[in-house]
């Protein structure tokens, strides 16, 4: 069993392809011989909490924060106790403005259970050394992941924030499907279309008109 029951049937064909044995072994050597973040047990969190039957809304990140004790396998969420990276504080800022709701834990994992897909492109990475494991089998896996998404016959939301997520929007060919697309929310780019974007309340309006719950962006 690689994640549970559930997410190991939809993507037992990916486990039985060369690349992903190949990846495996590449990770075992790295967990071995360096710092990977995160740890080991929380790479496949966002499939583990996020179960496949119950997704509303899929967040697409790149790869896992590189500072110590951060990541632990959903995009764009810290640990509990850490300082709020600059992306995060600028999702935040968006939730505030689009809500006017004010939040400051950044463990999202209360965003996971209720079915927000917290999917990074690439799961692992090197302490300090952002994108270190990009190119090495994990975006294959994780486009199958998205093709299966987009297999459902419920309406989901796709959110893709930035150039790299905005690349997915290929795999994304289900007419029932909502996209939203704008800039990152890093810093750099935050003022070229992430600010006033509104993703939060979109989102839950797309929810509402197909009968589905939407997302209590708060915790509760």
């Amino acid at each position: 069993m690689v994640v549970n029951k559930e997410w190991d049937e939809i993507l037992k064909s990916e486990y039985e392809k060369e690349y992903f044995g190949q990846l495996v072994e590449f990770i075992k050597k790295e967990y071995k011989e360096k710092t990977i973040y995160p740890h080991a047990s929380h790479i496949f969190n966002a499939l583990k909490i996020t179960t496949y039957e119950n997704i509303k809304v899929v967040i697409l990140g790149q790869d896992p924060y590189h500072g110590e004790g951060e990541a632990h396998g959903l995009s764009f969420s810290v640990r509990k106790g850490n300082r709020l990276p600059p992306s995060l504080v600028n999702i935040f800022k968006e939730l505030k403005s689009d809500l006017g709701i004010s939040r400051e834990e950044g463990d999202l994992t209360d965003w996971a259970e209720q079915g927000v897909l917290l999917l990074n492109t690439v799961l692992t990475v090197e302490k300090d050394k952002p994108n270190s494991h990009k190119g090495k089998g994990w975006e294959q896996f994780t486009d199958a992941i998205i093709k299966k998404v987009n297999e459902k016959d419920e309406p989901i939301v796709f959110v893709l924030w930035g150039n790299n997520a905005k690349e997915k929007k290929v795999l994304i060919t289900n007419p029932k499907h909502l996209i939203l697309e704008s800039s990152h929310p890093s810093p750099f780019s935050y003022n070229r279309g992430f600010k006033g974007s509104k993703p939060f309340s979109k989102i839950n309006k797309f929810l509402i008109a197909n009968k589905i719950d939407e997302i209590k962006w708060k915790k509760q």
